[in-house]
């Protein structure tokens, strides 16, 4: 994996911030969203992310012509230099880079994550990690200290069992999870939602890395600070790594934690969410519960705790697609049609990495109301979803990001909540906030 395919170095010019050292390259990368409109038209065309950059470039651009600028995708194609000086640092800090077109990029997260599976994922460890399963462990970053050891305990039984721990490398619940696990020289997979270059160079991080029982990976720029909006799109790969997962603690109704644990509940549903059933009672586990959350059945030994994971894994997933308008791999092109004058290449077999648009299907049945508008019921979910992301302040495009939609769009939602004084505008830097607080059941 030392060298980069040419896919992954296309998707790599059109999508990577290539930020190296201080300094952040000011290009209009394309947002997840439009690269996943880019591919669609790259495979309807019969082409790949890597004829953006070779001899075909010219013939593969007029056939994008209309999606996006030309000239600005020239330029973000025109980074070689920028990604050369990216990829000898990352090599220089043992970070490898797999796109979702190479052979090593983790099933798992194709299987369950389908279109939404990051291009790009970056990390520094043994990659085959992320096929192993286990259990992922969340919660909140500010909790008193029995919890503490209540979750560090999670993670020496996890390594007694011989399972991997997954989760976020966020302070609190987290690390502790993670930190009892490697104590107990157990096998941890941290997935990051910022700084992978400095967590890297963590001397006892580099150890456990080094000694084979540490993988840190994240599908952003080694080098990008933290953002709320990143961090809440990082949960669902942590759930899509696990076998089961089991929320400590969590704030009811704002909150990453909660976010992700609810999104897995009502959306994914690729694992089991359970929630701590000792201790202290909790207003946020309560909630969890509430939506179908389980008690978590406080195994006693290794043993035991390989029962509940042997048998989480052998659940079918009950993921559906529809939720998020994702899209099956295409089907090979029949050879006996004829392609159409000058929107063609010559014929090849569909590059794994793009995909095919599918009829759209309607709202799911949660969303929708007696005499409401699809368009009612679409901002309805994104009213939700904004209030969910706006536990931080944000910015307009940090939300856009985080939805997977145009900026044109994000300002849309938000000044009409604005205006519907549900949450409120900031000056100096502009921004975005709660207003009011939703009511939960």
């Amino acid at each position: 994996m030392s060298d980069l395919s040419p896919n992954t170095q296309a998707v790599l010019l059109l999508t990577a911030p290539l930020i190296v050292g201080p300094r952040t390259q000011k290009a209009q990368r394309l947002s997840p969203g439009e690269y996943k409109r880019l591919a669609i038209r790259l495979h309807e065309t019969n082409y790949e992310p890597a004829d953006l950059v070779n001899a075909k470039s010219e013939d593969c651009l007029q056939a994008c012509k209309g999606l996006i600028e030309t000239d600005r995708l020239k330029r973000l194609l025109g980074r070689g230099f920028q990604l050369s000086q990216a990829v000898e640092a990352w090599k220089a800090r043992a970070i490898w880079v797999v796109g979702r077109g190479d052979s090593h990029y983790p099933q798992r997260l194709k299987a369950r994550l389908r279109a939404r599976a990051p291009a790009i994922l970056y990390g520094c460890g043994e990659i085959d990690l992320l096929e192993r399963g286990g259990l992922a462990v969340v919660g909140s970053r500010h909790v008193e200290e029995a919890l503490i050891d209540y979750t560090q305990n999670i993670g020496r039984l996890t390594a007694n069992s011989a399972r991997v721990i997954v989760s976020g490398g966020a302070k609190g619940i987290d690390q502790a999870a993670m930190t009892g696990a490697l104590d107990a020289g157990g096998q941890v997979c941290g997935v990051l939602a910022d700084s992978l270059e400095r967590q890297v160079m963590n001397r006892e991080h580099r150890n456990k890395i080094l000694d084979e029982q540490l993988l840190l990976v994240s599908p952003y720029d080694p080098n990008v600070g933290f953002n709320v909006g990143q961090a809440m799109q990082r949960n669902k790969l942590i759930y899509a790594l696990a076998d089961a997962s089991l929320v400590v603690s969590s704030d009811r109704g704002k909150g990453g934690t909660w976010t992700g644990a609810v999104e897995q509940l009502e959306k994914l549903k690729f694992v089991p969410v359970y929630v701590r059933s000792t201790g202290q009672p909790s207003p946020g586990l309560d909630g969890l519960r509430d939506k179908g959350a389980l008690d978590w059945p406080t195994p006693k030994n290794a043993e035991q705790l390989q029962d509940l994971l042997d048998a989480a894994e052998r659940l079918p997933s009950q993921f559906d697609p529809s939720l998020f308008g994702d899209q099956e791999p295409a089907p090979a092109i029949d050879s006996q049609a004829p392609p159409p004058a000058q929107q063609r290449a010559p014929k090849r077999e569909p590059c794994s990495d793009t995909l095919v648009p599918q009829t759209p299907t309607s709202p799911p049945d949660n969303l929708q109301q007696d005499n409401q508008t699809p368009g009612e019921a679409l901002f309805l979910a994104a009213r939700t979803a904004i209030e969910d992301l706006l536990a931080d302040p944000m910015k307009d495009s940090e939300i856009a990001d985080a939805l997977d939609i145009t900026n044109a769009q994000a300002k849309a939602w938000l000044n009409r909540l604005v205006e519907q004084g549900i949450i409120e505008k900031k000056k100096r830097p502009v921004t975005y906030v709660i207003k009011t607080k939703r009511l939960f059941d």
